[in-house]
């Protein structure tokens, strides 16, 4: 399914110690280690890819293809494709996905809403193996 498709490269970094106040707009891939407060968007052009590490903060609204959180997020999450919540993902806010993969250890604050399907196409729910 989601396998097949060629991940866009992660082309920006945003590094640890780094803290941006503002809205970002980026294309491809983006890696969060950093704080932002403000908006991250994913151009609507190309296949996007957001990661936000255990050491990130964001305070703002996300719109990606495919958002990968281990970290924390204050504000709405829109992933038009897959988001994948880490063991360490802390969200606060209303989380907006086609396809969601949650590991145990991950937490949201909000509103699961399944974005809207095509048809008999029902959202698709992983559910991780366990480890032992």
């Amino acid at each position: 399914m989601f396998g097949q498709q060629k991940q866009p490269p992660i082309k920006s970094l945003i590094a640890s110690g780094t803290v941006i106040t503002g809205d970002i707009a980026f294309a491809d891939g983006l890696r969060v280690d950093g704080h932002i407060m403000g908006n991250l968007t994913a151009s609507k052009e190309t296949p996007s890819l957001l990661v936000i590490s255990e050491t990130a903060v964001i305070m703002g609204e996300i719109r990606a293809d495919h958002v990968i959180i281990n970290g924390a997020v204050q504000g709405p999450i829109e992933a038009a494709q897959l988001l994948e919540l880490q063991p360490k993902a802390k969200i606060e806010g209303d989380v907006s996905y086609k396809a969601l993969e949650m590991h145990q250890g991950a937490v949201i604050s909000g509103q699961l809403r399944p974005l809207a399907m095509q048809g008999d196409d029902k959202p698709i729910l992983i559910l991780p193996a366990s480890g032992a």
